[in-house]
């Protein structure tokens, strides 16, 4: 569901940001071939505008049109900025549902306890973890620090044997698709040398 939802914006965002490609080039396109004369020198050496669209410019309503066009353009820009500022996180995690009600977990709980857990391992500096795309079927992203000496192979080993195996019974799920990026430290620069 939440999924779907982010297809559709990213999809709607990469439609919208080609058809206003599309429309601003084009308009460029046409403004260059008429000032260079391909739409005939009257063209070119003309005004503008015409007398027809300067009348209608000057009407009395002209500026109201322009006031109205302009709010509406800017509340749909808000909107999509505002659309882009927001994640997938869940808020909340669903347990169990049932006739009665459903139980639910805080998202941030499940998240503290495995980034704390992660943290513990020998070689990781730093974890961030991620709950996504739905309440009932998570996805996990977890991103690693790790010590500039630690064992990548074990500390992997250990977050998918361990941390995500107590993950997923804390939740009561089968499985959980998870990205888990590593990334290591800068080594920590030489204290320079005195050669007294």
């Amino acid at each position: 569901m939440a999924r779907d939802r982010a297809r559709r914006s990213a999809r709607g965002n990469r439609q919208g940001l080609l058809l206003v490609g599309i429309v601003l080039l084009a308009g460029g396109a046409v403004a260059f071939a008429a000032g260079r004369g391909l739409f005939g020198a009257r063209v070119a050496e003309g005004s503008l505008l015409d007398d027809g669209a300067m009348a209608v410019l000057g009407s009395p309503w002209a500026p109201y049109v322009a006031v109205a066009v302009a709010f509406v353009a800017a509340f749909l820009a808000l909107r999509w900025l505002m659309v882009q500022g927001l994640n997938d996180t869940v808020g909340r995690l669903v347990l169990e549902r049932g006739e009665e009600g459903r139980v639910e977990m805080s998202e941030s709980v499940a998240r503290g306890a495995l980034e704390q857990e992660v943290a513990d391992y020998p070689g990781v500096r730093r974890a961030r973890a991620r709950l996504t795309e739905s309440a009932d079927e998570p996805h996990l992203r977890l991103s690693l620090t790790l010590e500039d000496d630690a064992d990548v192979t074990g500390v992997w080993r250990r977050v998918r044997s361990d941390a995500l195996a107590n993950l997923r019974r804390s939740l009561e799920l089968e499985r959980i698709p998870a990205v888990v990026r590593m990334s290591m430290t800068a080594p920590a620069k030489n204290p320079r040398r005195s050669l007294a």
